[in-house]
């Protein structure tokens, strides 16, 4: 006989409801990431607009952060550094979305490597996850990679602008503009870190992202039997 809501334990419905939200949640995610990767559809999307590259990324409370003075004695090398920090940061917020899903196990169906007989399902989470993974396998991500950084999306364009523009469309208020790319330059140096601390507190602890969740081990230098 089947059960209905109303015969489900109350922590179990509970259970269901926070799985059901984290997906949900997660394939907002990955929606917004695919958009902002998405070709534009009209074509190549004009983001010419007075936007200062001095004044992007400097934010309260440290405002221009430049303790060893780099601006003032290598100015000429502020435009490419200022590339790979914004490139690096995309591929981190990447990064940090794709930890999250495959945290939560969320996975391809089918194999990664039918003459291996190995599955997605069958790679674990965190960073052991890569050396799962075959050479063949690996050698095309980085052939892919190399494609991206040398013809698709080239790191010699310094601006970032491959003509993808927001979610598809241009923005055209210059303020505006200079905010959300601000916003992605913040997040981008969150993600950068958060990706580095997690893979930092995996090693330390043993323990996955899920794991430490799952065990309400929010600190890496306690036992995780409790939040400290």
């Amino acid at each position: 006989m089947a059960m209905g809501p109303s015969s489900l334990h109350p922590s179990t419905v509970e259970s269901i409801n926070t799985n059901a939200k984290m997906k949900l949640a997660i394939t907002a995610l990955l929606a917004g990431s695919a958009a902002a990767f998405a070709p534009a559809q009209t074509g190549r999307v004009t983001t010419d607009l007075a936007v200062s590259e001095l004044e992007l990324g400097a934010v309260e409370p440290l405002g221009v952060f430049d303790p060893l003075g780099w601006m003032d004695s290598e100015p000429e090398a502020f435009e490419r550094r200022r590339a790979v920090e914004r490139k690096h940061g995309r591929i981190a917020m990447a990064a940090v979305v794709g930890t999250i899903v495959h945290n939560n196990h969320i996975v391809f169906d089918g194999y990664l490597s039918p003459s291996n007989n190995l599955k997605f399902s069958d790679v674990p989470t965190g960073i052991d996850g890569l050396f799962t993974v075959p050479t063949a396998g690996l050698a095309q991500i980085i052939a892919f990679v190399g494609f991206v950084e040398l013809a698709w999306l080239p790191a010699s364009q310094y601006d970032g602008d491959y003509g993808v523009g927001y979610f598809g469309g241009d923005i055209l208020d210059p303020e505006e503009k200079a905010r959300k790319l601000n916003v992605e330059l913040n997040n981008g140096r969150a993600a950068m870190m958060g990706i580095m601390g997690n893979m930092v507190v995996e090693k330390l602890t043993g323990q996955t992202m899920y794991e430490q969740y799952a065990s309400n081990h929010f600190n890496p230098f306690a036992d995780g039997d409790g939040f400290f």
